[in-house]
């Protein structure tokens, strides 16, 4: 009795340790983030985020008694695997994801498989300017995170309590959504990496706040004395303005689609008058275009619609087959 009373402790002493560790680790990618004097925003949001997550998800695991270590089963026994000085190994992050028993959610689920990526993309090598690009991503990781340890393990433990609303010294100016969309600094890699990840899921999954966490902001004077000090106003979800937003935002943000006649008249239309639905066919045939992780379009009903980045990649061909297509 004695011996089980000291397991009992010691688990409930592991499983709190790594909840503290967890809250720890999401709080110093946030504080990261929002540190103006560290240029390297992302690449050190990513691996702490993960790191917290992957505690969580551990500290959940160990409060079920589900096993999250590595092991191979021989018959009744288990083999757990071990580093070279004999510490055992446990889940990494999309192994805890993909497990039966992952409390996670799809879509938050989504989000952090999609960090994961990105943190594959970028790992030991220098990267430019991704932050605008993943924003919405890491807040949506933040929020998901506060919510899954307040769910599983109570009120006490969120973060919120711990963190405001950021300051910032750049005006949000409608120019800047003209910078972003020409800016050219975002590495290939991670473009495309987004590109195909984001065509894998679809329109709901796209635009689930768990995936990623987009918020509008709209210049708004004070008609009251009240309202002056107000930096966000929060508005119903189902009043006329917000409404209105949701029609103006999500057009926005939905991805543009096109048919495949569409592909072949801009080709055409740019000087590959020989480049027909046929040679359209065969291409996306010979490249195994409509493959779902490539990201170059989506089926919706029993129609298939191509995004800009196959245009983009069919203007690529056509250009360098000239000869063929002229």
């Amino acid at each position: 009795m004695i011996e089980k009373t000291k397991r009992n402790r010691r688990f409930g002493s592991i499983k709190n340790e790594l909840l503290d560790k967890s809250r720890e680790a999401i709080l110093a990618a946030v504080h990261i983030f929002n540190n103006p004097q560290i240029s390297f925003k992302s690449e050190l949001f990513i691996v702490t985020a993960c790191i917290a997550w992957t505690y969580l998800i551990h500290a959940y695991f160990r409060s079920i008694n589900e096993e999250y270590r590595y092991f191979q089963q021989t018959g009744s026994r288990k083999k757990f695997n071990k580093t070279a000085r004999g510490a055992f190994k446990h889940l990494g992050l999309e192994d805890c994801l993909n497990h039966a028993k992952s409390p996670i959610d799809r879509n938050t689920s989504n989000n952090l498989k999609f960090l994961i990526g990105i943190r594959h993309e970028i790992e030991h090598q220098m990267t430019s300017r991704i932050d605008d690009a993943l924003s919405a991503k890491f807040q949506a990781c933040c929020l998901n995170f506060n919510q899954y340890i307040k769910t599983l393990f109570g009120e006490e433990y969120g973060i919120d309590k711990h963190i405001s609303f950021s300051l910032q010294f750049t005006a949000i100016r409608p120019d800047h959504l003209v910078q972003l969309n020409t800016d050219t600094s975002l590495p290939s890699n991670v473009s495309k990496y987004i590109t195909a990840f984001e065509g894998s899921l679809d329109d709901i999954q796209l635009n689930d706040a768990a995936f990623a966490y987009r918020v509008l902001f709209v210049p708004k004077l004070a008609k009251r004395k009240s309202q002056a000090d107000h930096v966000i106003e929060f508005v119903k979800a189902d009043s006329d303005i917000t409404q209105e937003v949701n029609k103006i935002y999500f057009k926005e943000h939905e991805k543009e689609k096109v048919l495949p006649a569409d592909v072949v008249k801009l080709m055409q239309a740019e000087g590959f008058k020989k480049f027909r639905i046929h040679e359209h066919t065969t291409f996306w045939k010979k490249m195994d275009a409509k493959k779902q992780s490539k990201g170059f379009g989506t089926q919706i009903a029993r129609t298939w619609y191509w995004y800009q980045s196959w245009v983009d990649e069919v203007r690529k061909h056509c250009n360098e087959n000239k000869s063929k297509y002229n």
